[in-house]
Parts: C-alpha cells; structure tokens; sequence
C-alpha cells in the first residue's frame, strides 16, 4: 500500500525536484503520465514519508526500483548504492549518449542505477529518440 503524501508537500517535493524525474531529467511535461513521489529509502526498509526522503521518479523507475536501496554494479559485480537524486548531482554519475536517447552510467553508482531501473529500456529509448527530433531533450541542465 503506497504512503499517504498530502497535497502541500506533494507540491514541496515537485518544486524540489523541478517537476521533473530525479534519474532521467525528464520534465512532467514530457513524460505523457504524471510523475511518482518516490521514496529514496523505500517504506519497506524503514524510509519515512517526509520531504528529505521523497523525490519525484518516472513510474517506470519507480517500479523498478521497488523497495532495493542497492544493485550489483555490472562492471564490478559489487553491491553498490543506488543513486540518491535529492543529495547527489546528476552529472557525477550520468552523461547522455551521443544521441540523447541513453542514460550512460560513469560511475558505480550510475552504472547499478541504470541497469537496475532500466533506465535504457526499449520503450523508453524510442520515446527519447521522438523527444530529441521534437528538441525537448536531452535536458540542457
């Protein structure tokens, strides 16, 4: 059953997250379905409902992510921690490949993140490839 988050601070953590998708950039105006308020540390392990520990999340990701707090790094094979989109910068851990259309893990941290929400399926690849003909992505920022 998913956390109750009220109206206010639903708003607070979309403001935070500038209405877009802490591991994709995406913009909610982009994504054709409303973003998740996504529980860094999940419910499940102990994560409260309270705005340091909510960002906004694609539903994909989200459900993805489940209630895991680390994947295996597919480089090492080690546990690694997932990428924290509400302390850590985007940038340290990501790049857009050459035609905007995947997520490129530079770190440990990246690398567990992508492969562990799927961040480069197919359905999400094409709609990138139709965001970059349109000039709404990658994100500049």
């Amino acid at each position: 059953m998913a956390a109750y988050i009220s109206v206010r601070l639903r708003r607070q953590i979309e403001q935070d997250a500038g209405h877009r998708c802490g591991y994709c950039l995406s913009s909610l105006r982009i994504t054709g379905t409303p973003l998740d308020a996504e529980h860094i540390v999940p419910v499940a392990r102990g994560g409260k409902t309270v705005r340091e520990n909510l960002w906004l999340a694609c539903h994909r990701y989200n459900r993805f992510k489940s209630d895991r707090t680390h994947a295996s790094d597919p480089l090492t094979g080690e546990p690694t921690p997932l990428f924290n989109p509400r302390t850590q910068v985007w940038d340290e851990h990501f790049r857009w490949s050459r035609d905007g259309t995947e997520i490129l893990g530079l770190t440990a941290i990246g690398r567990a993140t992508v492969l562990a929400l799927q961040m480069n399926n197919e359905y999400v690849v094409e709609s990138r490839r139709f965001w970059v003909i349109a000039g709404w992505h990658p994100p500049l920022d």
